[in-house]
């Protein structure tokens, strides 16, 4: 990937060494910056990493259109970044490392060695072909005259640059790295955020000991929930806490917000969504003879035996077969708080989008550039995270070449401070 623009000799500072902070580095570096990456983790890009574990969801192969939908109040804000480097273009640079990919049955695109250490060995290597440099181990404090300040095992370290990108990430996993600890240090240079939220998470449900000891771990398959006017497909698992997995994060902003308002949340888990409920009826109104209802219903209904559990964690199993087969298709849940930030998979909440310009750069500090997570959206998995911090970190990184090459017009850039 090269930026088609004038060869700079500027030096810049990425904070943050995550995919935002990557690819802004990848892309200044590719249009002749001098780039330093600074991360307070031993290893950059941690939780893409972990990430990887899971197959490593890179984006989504819908229409742009109902991608950018996904990102909610924040779309305005970041369709320009999205359309400028949209999933055709990530996908592009993808193969441009030498890593194929493959869209999924739900239209999810993944890398086909489904984990991210192929793509992040060899997108390291292109990084340093381009004389990106690293320093790890490198915590930021606070910003300086014309620089940032850093926080590194030999002490205090003042850093000059000509621009900076910060993309420090949220606050979600924060043994990985990103732990929100930026906050305090934006709000005490005057730039507002937004509280700092757990997203695409699970939630506490108060079980039964003899449920939560029994189906800890046990995977709810092919169920639907609804809420409100939402509803979502897929799969959820039972934890001795409460309830996660896919189908509790497509509803996640939502059931989180209502906590937020009301206390908790009364989503509907429907067991049998493939089946309408006068057939579950039908099927259940079948003799069961000697059979016990758990039998009859594993038989019946096809429901195995965390579902016939659950249908009990509601109350007695009804006689009427009517109203038990209304009870597997709107099954209560009571969500009482969402799991916290260090099981989240995202973040909402963050770095205020008023408090930066169309170029990602923060209205109070020129030639300091925004990208990622750190910033005030959020957005439901399936690929359009890391679309995101991808194409915000884009976006910052054009940013910073049009602010460099403004600079430029009117006065020499002084290059060669940043490195040490």
């Amino acid at each position: 990937m090269t930026a088609e623009r004038p060869q700079f000799n500027a030096d810049v500072a990425i904070v943050g060494a995550g995919p935002a902070g990557l690819i802004a580095a990848e892309r200044l570096a590719a249009a002749g910056c001098a780039v330093t990456v600074y991360d307070r983790m031993a290893a950059p890009a941690r939780k893409f990493l972990l990430a990887g574990r899971g197959g490593l969801n890179l984006t989504h192969s819908e229409p742009l259109e109902r991608m950018s939908e996904r990102y909610g109040a924040a779309r305005p804000a970041l369709e320009r970044a999205l359309r400028a480097f949209p999933p055709a273009e990530l996908i592009a640079w993808c193969h441009g490392l030498g890593v194929e990919t493959f869209v999924g049955t739900s239209g999810r695109v993944f890398p086909k060695p489904l984990k991210a250490s192929p793509l992040l060995r060899a997108w390291l290597r292109r990084l340093a072909e381009l004389g990106v440099e690293f320093r790890l181990r490198h915590r930021w404090t606070n910003f300086t005259d014309g620089g940032l300040l850093f926080e590194a095992p030999e002490g205090a370290v003042a850093v000059k640059a000509d621009a900076v990108v910060m993309a420090l990430g949220g606050a979600s996993w924060p043994r990985l790295g990103s732990d929100g600890g930026w906050v305090e240090i934006l709000a005490d240079d005057g730039v507002e955020t937004a509280p700092l939220r757990p997203a695409n998470c699970g939630f506490r449900v108060d079980w039964s000991e003899h449920f939560a000891n029994r189906f800890a771990g046990e995977p709810i398959k092919r169920a639907a929930l609804s809420f409100d006017v939402s509803r979502a497909r897929g799969e959820a698992v039972v934890t001795r806490e409460g309830i996660e997995g896919g189908l509790i994060y497509a509803l996640s902003a939502e059931l989180r917000d209502a906590i937020e308002r009301d206390g908790s949340a009364g989503p509907l888990l429907d067991l049998r969504p493939d089946l309408s409920q006068d057939e579950l009826a039908r099927r259940l109104a079948a003799p069961r003879g000697a059979r016990s209802w758990s039998t009859h219903l594993r038989k019946a209904a096809a429901l195995p035996p965390v579902a016939v559990a659950l249908l009990r964690e509601a109350g007695p199993l009804p006689d009427d077969t009517a109203e038990l087969a209304r009870r597997i298709k709107n099954l209560p849940l009571k969500l009482v708080v969402p799991y916290g930030l260090e099981k989240a998979i995202s973040t909402a909440g963050g770095l205020r989008l008023d408090q930066i310009d169309e170029h990602f750069m923060l209205l109070r500090r020129p030639g300091a550039f925004v990208a990622g997570e750190m910033l005030d959206w959020e957005a439901p998995t399936g690929g359009y995270l890391l679309q995101a911090c991808f194409a915000t970190g884009v976006a910052a990184a054009d940013g910073a070449l049009d602010w460099l090459r403004d600079q430029s017009s009117r006065e020499p850039v002084a290059g060669g401070a940043a490195r040490r």
